[in-house]
């Protein structure tokens, strides 16, 4: 083998021997609007979290943002945001999983998954199945979700998002970014 070839294996070779990040994925009855998933579970998130609301959407907005902190690792379009973003939304994703008693060693997907059933048993009306291997005291699941509690890092880590795709949003339509027209000022009489 070439040492040219080499030089090109290399990095390969020592990406492939790196652990993947952990990653969740929404399922498609629960992303709304542009079927974006990232920006339905940033607004949906940021709503819930910030106003009074349901169990079952805290369970919903719970899964986003344990759905968006995973995210982070995969896709390039969190370049775009405030640096402090991850870290936010890592806060976030440990506070929402101690108030829920969500354990630890639990995949992001299995979270997910977890709260997405909590939130649909609540929607229509039935006891939510609360899996050990998910939720490490059901009965603290169940009374946080229906007595809300206050979860100021949450709040905030939701809130700063859907600012920051607000101005990013801005941005790229008025010209200031990446990816922006210029805007043509709309419709002139």
């Amino acid at each position: 083998m070439s040492l040219r070839v080499m030089l090109v294996l290399l990095p390969l070779g020592a990406c492939s021997a790196a652990p993947l990040p952990p990653s969740a994925r929404l399922p498609p009855d629960i992303v709304t609007g542009a079927s974006d998933p990232m920006r339905s579970a940033i607004l949906d998130s940021a709503y819930t979290f910030n106003r009074a609301s349901t169990p079952a959407a805290m369970a919903r907005a719970a899964a986003m943002v344990e759905y968006l902190a995973a995210d982070y690792a995969w896709n390039h379009r969190w370049s775009e945001y405030t640096p402090v973003a991850e870290q936010a939304l890592a806060g976030a994703r440990a506070e929402l999983r101690t108030a829920y008693a969500i354990a630890p060693a639990a995949s992001p997907q299995a979270a997910v998954d977890g709260l997405l059933g909590v939130s649909r048993a609540f929607t229509l009306g039935r006891e939510p199945f609360l899996g050990a291997d998910v939720f490490t005291e059901p009965g603290l699941t169940l009374t946080r979700l229906t007595t809300p509690i206050d979860l100021p890092s949450t709040r905030i880590a939701t809130g700063m998002i859907e600012r920051e795709l607000h101005r990013i949003d801005t941005d790229r339509f008025s010209g200031g970014g990446p990816g922006g027209q210029g805007g043509g000022g709309g419709a002139h009489n």
